[in-house]
């Protein structure tokens, strides 16, 4: 087949989305493990913050600059961190999703 931007616009969107399919099952279970771990933590942490009620104010800009830390400090995909840096990032997700999700049960 000839490669046309229609063909390689509709490659990389299809990489984009089901990208995923074509990695090794190592990489899927880390994956998977790394953002139910950050969700198991920062909902037991939410839990925790909503129901001790001190110190608003200060953790939630620290939670803030850690999340903005861990996604400005990618490196390249040919870096030895890099895996480290994704797991990190996976459970950077899981938190994101604890976080959105309490803030639904809660009604704001």
């Amino acid at each position: 087949m000839q490669k046309t931007k229609f063909s390689i616009i509709n490659d990389k969107f299809t990489n984009l989305l089901f990208g995923f399919l074509s990695s090794s099952w190592k990489s899927k279970s880390i994956n998977l493990i790394s953002v139910l771990i950050g969700y198991f933590l920062f909902a037991n942490f939410i839990t925790k913050f909503i129901s001790e009620g001190q110190n608003e104010l200060i953790m939630v800009p620290i939670i803030i600059l850690i999340i903005e830390l861990i996604i400005r400090s990618k490196p390249s995909s040919s870096s030895s961190l890099f895996n480290i840096w994704s797991v990190v990032d996976k459970i950077r997700i899981g938190a994101t999703y604890a976080v959105i999700l309490e803030a639904f049960k809660l009604g704001s």
